[in-house]
């Protein structure tokens, strides 16, 4: 399939870092195509292991073991999504369905550029120069605002100011961690509406 493309990009990967077959078989995936096609842009969209909610006895090991194969790794632990499935948009028992819809829309607003047509566009080459400033720092922090019940959406109204603060919020943010002991180096915050710029 790869040898029939006119011009591969790169590859985006889909996984998780807990499990056997997440973290086994794609890190063995991954080693084939860093071999083959070590040049070419590698972005992936991980599940990484929540703080207190583990399936597997193994997690924080493979996790510790995996992370390092690709050049960007968007990385979301599925505590911190519940979380953001009860306390914003109002689901009392989200389901892995609910999860998932929220995470196909992160990967719908970071992937829009790719697929549409505009004067901001990017490639994933230049996804990984804005995003990774050293190869060892390539796991961007993801946030989502406005995050608004379905009941309330045609009531509720937000100013750019309000969206931009909200993106800094740790009830925003897809990974259970402390982003006041790190530190921001760039805040790309990609917004789609429906009225032009221009």
């Amino acid at each position: 399939m790869i040898e029939n493309c006119d011009c591969l990009q790169g590859f985006l990967m889909f996984r998780s870092f807990g499990g056997g077959t997440g973290s086994g078989f794609s890190a063995l995936l991954m080693e084939k195509i860093l071999a083959d096609y070590g040049k070419k842009s590698k972005l992936e969209f991980a599940i990484y292991p929540s703080p207190t909610v583990s399936t597997s006895i193994v997690e924080p090991y493979n996790s510790i073991l995996t992370p390092h194969q690709t050049d960007v790794c968007f990385m979301m632990d599925n505590e911190a999504i519940f979380d953001m499935c009860q306390k914003k948009i109002e689901i009392e028992w989200p389901t892995y369905g609910n999860l998932n819809r929220l995470i196909g829309q992160v990967v719908s607003s970071i992937t829009a550029s790719l697929r549409f047509k505009g004067s901001l566009n990017v490639d994933l080459n230049e996804f990984q120069t804005n995003l990774v400033p050293y190869p060892r720092i390539h796991f961007p922090l993801i946030n989502m605002s406005p995050l608004i019940a379905k009941e309330r959406i045609n009531h509720a109204s937000y100013s750019t100011a309000q969206v931009t603060s909200e993106v800094f919020e740790e009830s925003t943010q897809m990974v259970k961690c402390n982003q006041k002991r790190g530190m921001f180096m760039a805040s790309p915050q990609p917004t789609y509406s429906r009225q032009s710029l221009r």
